[in-house]
């Protein structure tokens, strides 16, 4: 019994191994792809899908996988920090941040399944606005510590760090956690198909028109996400989510559009405020959505359970109204007059 519970357990060791290097190396995969928009010194980036990754593994795998966070922030600001300990006080900060975020949506009692309103918020104002406070806090003051950044840059700087990791949990994290349990339909409709192409497209196509004139358009955004997420619910909300701020954060970056005249910081306001804006409109729509199918399932299963004991009782009074034949003397008081 002792050699297989040790096999068990070196077994499940090697697995949290294995899960830890993959979580590394996606962070490390979905970082340079962040990089390509960097703001501040080749590794401030106003996207940081990392932390969205990061956040999604903690939530799905456990807290004890958080050195794969730690390893692959590591990796990444290895060979662009300015000095070792500035190195390590980045990747500190980029652990503690979803982590704090994950306990903090532990603590209230989050659901990955994102099927209720609640869930929504919490993931929205815990998970990315204040769990990310952290990383930027972090990253920022050890720049300056450093001697790579100037104090004071330290401001622009934070809101570009801050503005990143938050959208890698407002945008990244949600379609994560919707592709684990979307499944992929058997027999849909073709019109469906064509219906969740044409969605993508336009969501991609309006977001590119309203960053690349002067005028700031990205209102005419929002009926795009309530429509993916009235017809689609998450994996489509999400999906749509994503398209929208990855494009207003390269017209950002390259200064397109609304975002030509103003410096950074306030181009870090107005882009942190659409895509906040963008994604908690459609995550609390898809969520809303799937607490009314969820309450209309409940009752179509209740309306069951009472036809079905109504049923039972119908046959139970049958047999409770079935007398037996009267006697020949009650037979006979019963024809008189």
């Amino acid at each position: 019994m002792r050699a297989v519970a040790v096999h068990h357990g070196l077994r499940d060791h090697a697995m949290t191994v294995v899960k830890i290097l993959a979580v590394a190396i996606a962070y490390f995969v979905a970082a340079k792809l962040g990089l390509q928009q960097q703001l501040v010194r080749g590794q401030v980036t106003p996207l940081w899908p990392s932390t969205g990754i990061g956040l999604a593994a903690l939530l799905l795998l456990g807290l004890r996988i958080w050195p794969g966070i730690t390893l692959g922030a590591f990796l990444v600001n290895v060979s662009i920090g300015p000095t070792m300990a500035a190195v390590l006080g980045i990747s500190m900060g980029n652990t503690l941040a979803p982590v704090c975020a994950y306990l903090l949506l532990e603590r209230v009692g989050f659901r990955i399944e994102l099927d209720r309103l609640r869930d929504a918020l919490a993931l929205v104002f815990l998970g990315a606005f204040a769990g990310m406070l952290v990383s930027a806090t972090a990253g920022a003051g050890s720049l300056v510590l450093a001697g790579g950044l100037r104090p004071s840059d330290f401001w622009s700087t934070w809101s570009v760090w801050w503005t990143g990791d938050a959208m890698g949990v407002l945008v990244v994290t949600p379609l994560l956690l919707a592709s684990r349990t979307t499944r992929m339909p058997r027999a849909a409709h073709p019109l469906r198909w064509v219906e969740g192409a044409a969605l993508l497209l336009g969501t991609f196509l309006v977001t590119l028109a309203a960053t690349v004139g002067p005028i700031n358009l990205l209102f005419l955004v929002f009926p795009f996400l309530i429509w993916s997420a009235l017809r689609f619910q998450l994996l489509g909300a999400a999906a749509c989510a994503l398209i929208a701020s990855t494009v207003a954060i390269v017209s950002a970056a390259h200064h397109f559009g609304p975002f030509a005249q103003h410096d950074l910081l306030l181009n870090m306001v107005a882009l942190q405020a659409f895509n906040g804006s963008a994604a908690l409109t459609a995550l609390l729509l898809a969520a809303i959505i799937a607490e009314r199918d969820k309450a209309h399932r409940n009752i179509k299963d209740v309306c069951a359970r009472l036809n079905e004991v109504a049923h039972r009782l119908a046959g139970d009074k049958k047999l409770v109204i079935r007398l037996p034949p009267p006697r020949a003397g009650e037979r006979s008081r019963d024809r008189s007059p």
